[in-house]
């Protein structure tokens, strides 16, 4: 797969862009101003590729070579004006009022925020898949309709949804940026709508989700499904080899993840209810291919209490104070017979013995469902201190496209990679998850030849795990990593170490000597 080497860190002009927005958001709340900036960065997008096309009909209807012309030039405008024209190119029509240029010379007035909420009512009427999905809330009195007309301007400096500018996935570059940086602005709600970039892409490539169902029932924005896609263009594989499946429960989290498939043309089944996957599972007769999930850690507030008898506990009754083994085994109910999950749980899944988990985790492990763990670094999400591990089941150990892989686990301890990327955050870098991946893929039999390594991996038996407690914790398997030898002789080591030390404290008495000297020159005596 194609590395992007930025790692999504500073990404130019994304990140000045990001700076300008951010200062015209004045005393709004981050989570408000998202669906602003996110709604208006769409907006622009699909009036670019619209004007790119309209441009290129004007010139065909003109021109008499051209399949498309029109001999009376009355009846060209109707021709530039066909709908199918765009949609056969997967271009959304945006009709006249909705076009960027019209409402950039609009920007100005104070009724601005009307004219949005009208572009958006008109986009949608055009486009069915967008039903229901764009932010329609600019009239507002609450919302400064000068900063709104600043926004404006600023989102019509950079090009989005042109050829060149699709081709590069520009938009998605920003969007991506974006919800990253709003994740951060909000804290640990943000987090909960964003899965950072080196953590999607680990779990794209450590699965490999050529072909099949794909499904994530908590879904946030969406970025398990964009990367997905973009993993199967990089293999050369075809869009329509992968089926998108989810369901998100916070409405407004949902228009967000329809407009990040929306932008990337990305067909999806995406379900919204405010009940959630427990109480209401959209996807009730799915069994999934592949399922990749980042769910809120530790949910308190999951309404256990009402699904006592559920049919997805196999394994025992999750606890009603936390929805962890609620979703390991909602995630293991919603598999094909040959099917493989990966999810970010809290550390505290893979030893907690309170309330049954401890239970319900010792009958999947004997149920040999689990395939491989993985302890991740801190600070790798935005604002979540609590430390995190991934989860990878299957329900076919035994032979399927794979080695037989039946009564053992791979144990992977990650916590030492990654670099920081500012203060606060983590991010694990190409060359690290191509280590954990190849390490994952060469256990299951992809190619060359599998060795345990200290303090990183090693392959366990039921029987280890058994003597462990059913304690998934790779530190507990891998042991400490070898130290080097250090043949220095112990006596050699002293007077080396004697003299460095002499050294730098005459340095530090020679520094303390001349600060005296100079201290008394201004009258100062110490």
């Amino acid at each position: 797969m194609k590395k992007n080497n930025s790692n999504g860190g500073n990404l130019g002009f994304e990140e000045k862009l990001w700076k300008a927005a951010d200062k015209l958001r004045n005393n709004m709340d981050a989570a408000e101003y998202k669906h602003i900036v996110l709604g208006l960065i769409f907006l622009k997008y699909i009036s670019d590729a619209f004007e790119e096309r309209h441009k290129q009909l004007e010139k065909e209807v003109a021109n008499p070579k051209s399949d498309l012309f029109v001999k009376e030039p009355d009846a060209r405008y109707e021709a530039i004006e066909d709908k199918d024209e765009y949609k056969a190119l997967n271009i959304f029509y945006v009709p006249e009022k909705a076009r960027w240029q019209y409402l950039q010379k609009k920007a100005k007035q104070p009724t601005i925020g009307k004219i949005i909420d009208d572009a958006m009512d008109l986009i949608e009427k055009e486009n069915l898949s967008l039903k229901g999905v764009l932010p329609k809330n600019y009239a507002r009195e609450s919302l400064d309709k000068q900063r709104l007309g600043e926004l404006i301007d600023l989102i019509g400096t950079i090009g989005l949804g042109d050829y060149e500018n699709r081709s590069k996935d520009i938009l998605g570059r920003v969007y991506e940026y974006f919800l990253g940086q709003f994740a951060d602005s909000e804290g640990k709600r943000g987090g909960q709508f964003y899965t950072p970039r080196s953590i999607v892409n680990l779990l794209i490539e450590m699965m490999e989700p050529y072909k099949g169902r794909i499904f994530d029932p908590c879904c946030g924005s969406g970025g398990m499904f964009v990367q997905s896609e973009k993993f199967v263009k990089a293999h050369d594989g075809k869009i329509g080899d992968i089926a998108i499946n989810g369901q998100e429960s916070n409405q407004t989290t949902w228009r967000l993840c329809k407009m990040n498939l929306a932008i990337r043309r990305i067909d999806s089944n995406i379900a919204w209810n405010n009940e959630g996957s427990f109480l209401k599972d959209e996807h009730k007769d799915l069994k999934a291919d592949f399922i990749l999930a980042n769910p809120p850690f530790n949910d308190s507030d999951w309404k256990g209490e009402l699904l006592r008898d559920d049919i997805r506990w196999k394994f025992g009754v999750p606890p009603t104070g936390n929805a962890n083994f609620a979703w390991v085994q909602h995630f293991i109910h919603h598999l094909s017979p040959t099917g493989i999950a990966g999810f970010v749980l809290a550390n505290g899944s893979m030893s907690s013995n309170q309330s049954n988990e401890g239970e319900i985790r010792k009958n999947i492990i004997e149920a040999d469902l689990i395939d491989c763990m993985v302890s991740l670094p801190t600070q790798l999400f935005y604002n979540v201190m609590i430390p995190a591990c991934l989860w990878f089941t299957a329900r076919d150990k035994k032979n399927h496209k794979f080695k037989d892989r039946r009564g053992k686990v791979l144990f992977i301890d990650a916590r030492k990679m990654g670099i920081m990327i500012d203060r606060r955050h983590r991010e694990l870098t190409d060359k690290e998850i191509d280590k954990i991946s190849s390490v994952y893929h060469t256990w299951r039999g992809e190619g060359g030849r599998y060795k345990d390594e200290k303090g990183f991996c090693k392959s366990a038996t039921l029987e280890e795990i058994k003597q462990q407690g059913y304690i998934l914790t790779p530190g507990r398997y891998v042991g400490t990593e070898e130290i080097e030898e250090d043949n220095e002789a112990f006596n050699d080591k002293m007077k080396r170490l004697t003299k460095e030390l002499s050294e730098q404290f005459n340095k530090s008495k020679g520094l303390e000597t001349e600060i005296k000297k100079n201290l008394k020159g201004l009258g100062y005596e110490l």
